[in-house]
């Protein structure tokens, strides 16, 4: 098996059960870049029978903080006037909260029912995007650089979260992050891929080393992004203040 990522042979890594032991899944890493795949995912209409696992339990927390760490890199090394774009939005919890913000965020998630953000479905019209926010999607990929390569001609800046794969590659039972009971993991990332990934694109690739990372055109310190993205509450509390919450007026607007 080659690797989708960069087209080297891959190297047999390990196997494991997934679906509560349902299937034995073969997984490959490649010794070029880091990026581990699985076998091909024949399971997958199974795994995503509800599109948000049943043991997400973290969803809304998670929404949560990433809104504030999104607010805190759009206010400072972006435009916050300009337009936004939520790529696999899910139920829009994340787009109505930016927008409760004060943001012109959009939603746009082909797989998952838009319960929260209606109304502001991205339709290629929306005008010109400033930045594209991507949450938890890179691991579910099934061709990653396709799905990237979409998501950067809609803008050139794509903040994103997935989980590092650790060096060494833990074992099937020792790392949480490759949800066997639920199938939907297929990629994982190491820092040597996302590396890859941007030089490919030709952008600039920052991240945290944990999970939160940023493709752009920009050159920032990184030093800067690692402390945008730390969990710290009061700057975010402090820079929606000066902006304008369109809940009321998108309420109006829904109203006809």
């Amino acid at each position: 098996m080659n690797c989708k990522i960069c087209h080297t042979p891959a190297n047999h890594q390990f196997r494991a059960k997934i679906l509560k032991n349902k299937y034995e899944v073969q997984y490959y890493l490649c010794p070029h870049c880091g990026f581990l795949q699985t076998e091909a995912p024949f399971w997958l209409t199974e795994a995503y029978e509800s599109p948000i696992n049943l043991s997400d339990t973290g969803l809304l927390r998670r929404n949560v903080k990433f809104a504030q760490k999104t607010a805190k890199i759009i206010f400072y090394l972006f435009n916050p006037n300009q337009k936004f774009l939520d790529f696999a939005g899910g139920y829009g919890i994340f787009v109505r909260l930016m927008r409760d913000a004060g943001f012109d965020f959009y939603w746009d998630d082909p797989y998952a029912a838009n319960l929260l953000a209606k109304g502001f479905e991205y339709q290629g019209s929306n005008g010109q995007i400033a930045l594209v926010t991507s949450f938890e999607c890179f691991e579910h990929f099934v061709n990653p650089l396709d799905e990237i390569e979409k998501i950067l001609k809609m803008s050139p800046n794509l903040l994103f979260s997935t989980h590092l794969l650790p060096v060494p590659v833990p074992a099937p039972n020792q790392w949480w992050y490759y949800a066997l009971d639920h199938g939907q993991h297929i990629s994982f990332y190491s820092k040597q891929t996302l590396d890859f990934i941007a030089q490919k694109f030709n952008v600039n690739f920052y991240t945290n080393h944990r999970n939160f990372h940023l493709f752009t055109r920009k050159k920032i310190n990184p030093l800067v992004f690692r402390w945008l993205v730390t969990d710290t509450y009061l700057p975010y509390w402090l820079l929606t203040r000066f902006m304008a919450s369109k809940t009321n007026q998108d309420a109006r607007l829904m109203q006809g």
